[in-house]
């Protein structure tokens, strides 16, 4: 397996940024980390591991990023719209940064694949919703949905479209909604420890798509399906699998 390592300063987060790279072809996935996590998160916890066939068979290439979380959503000690605005930073070193690099780098044209787990699952699906035109699937484990869990009620304009339970529902500019109706979005959690916040948003998500016809795949796992490791690791490959035959 071909691994590389990349690293620059990024002129959008005003911070040296890194990331790694896992195959030489195949659908491109960004990877966000857990709260707070590294570019090097992925494999540290054998989601490299768990998914090496799909990267050995040239079906998927990784382009795994670090998370700015620590300043912006998990900021507890900055004011709400600080955190917000660091997040908007965020999103303009994804889109402006990583997004043509991974296009540099990928020998796959369309558009590319997201996901991540717990926080990362949040970060998955927000950015294939505020971003359709670039991102055509996202695989969102254990994430939560609602900016109020991370800062209360606290609400403007960068907060509200990046939290989306909030906006989703009031979303009727049909161009967005085409291009997020045509993408393969999967929502996923389970029922068991310290999945109970997931839980109600992935439940509420379900209610959101249905209403706005977007053909999501909600999947609700077992009362022993825990916020772990152990579980993802079994998960991201059983839905993979599926979307890329999907292709």
């Amino acid at each position: 397996m071909k691994i590389e390592y990349h690293k620059w300063a990024s002129p959008n987060l005003n911070n040296e940024m890194e990331l790694k790279i896992y195959g030489q072809k195949g659908k491109p996935f960004l990877v966000f980390p857990c709260a707070g996590g590294s570019f090097h998160e992925f494999e540290d916890f054998g989601m490299v591991e768990a998914t090496r066939p799909f990267i050995e068979n040239g079906l998927v290439q990784f382009f795994t990023v670090g998370s700015m979380d620590n300043q912006s959503w998990l900021n507890s000690s900055g004011w709400a719209s600080d955190r917000a605005k660091r997040h908007e930073d965020y999103d303009r070193y994804i889109v402006k940064e990583v997004v043509p690099f991974i296009h540099k780098q990928s020998c796959e044209s369309g558009g590319i694949g997201l996901y991540g787990c717990s926080l990362g699952g949040y970060h998955a699906l927000n950015f294939l919703l505020r971003h359709p035109d670039l991102f055509d699937a996202s695989i969102a484990l254990s994430g939560i949905y609602r900016l109020s869990y991370l800062i209360g009620d606290y609400m403007d304009n960068n907060v509200y479209y990046n939290s989306p339970i909030n906006f989703l529902p009031n979303l009727d500019e049909s161009w967005y909604l085409d291009q997020i109706r045509k993408a393969s979005i999967v929502v996923c959690c389970g029922q068991g420890a310290w999945e109970n916040e997931s839980l109600a948003d992935t439940t509420a998500l379900k209610e959101i798509f249905e209403k706005k016809r977007i053909p999501a795949w909600v999947d609700i796992w077992g009362h022993d399906v825990n916020h772990d490791w152990p579980w993802w690791r079994k998960q991201l490959p059983y839905f993979l699998g599926h979307l890329l035959e999907q292709k």
